[in-house]
């Protein structure tokens, strides 16, 4: 289980691109996303279903992520997860 130790930031709040927060969750709280868009009527439930399947395959259990979407792709998502959630892994840069 990879642990969260501290806060992790990836992403900018440029149009078509999100910034993701990963911080440490309480144990056993599993992973609570926090999502601000402007098409989250929309697409709320597939950018919640893409952080969430991001982070169990990195074997995240606990986390506590802030979302501000600007209309990324699901491939710029993921990406932003990992980067954030590595920077935020105890022993992350």
């Amino acid at each position: 289980m990879t642990q969260i130790a501290q806060i992790g930031r990836s992403g900018t709040l440029e149009s078509n691109d999100i910034l993701i927060t990963v911080s440490p969750g309480a144990a056993g709280e599993g992973i609570a996303i926090e999502l601000i868009s402007p098409v989250i009527k929309q697409f709320g439930d597939r950018i919640r279903e893409v952080i969430t399947e991001t982070l169990t395959t990195l074997d995240v259990n606990d986390a506590r992520v802030q979302a501000t979407d600007k209309g990324a792709l699901d491939c710029t998502i993921r990406a932003r997860v990992r980067t954030a959630a590595g920077r935020a892994a105890k022993g992350g840069d």
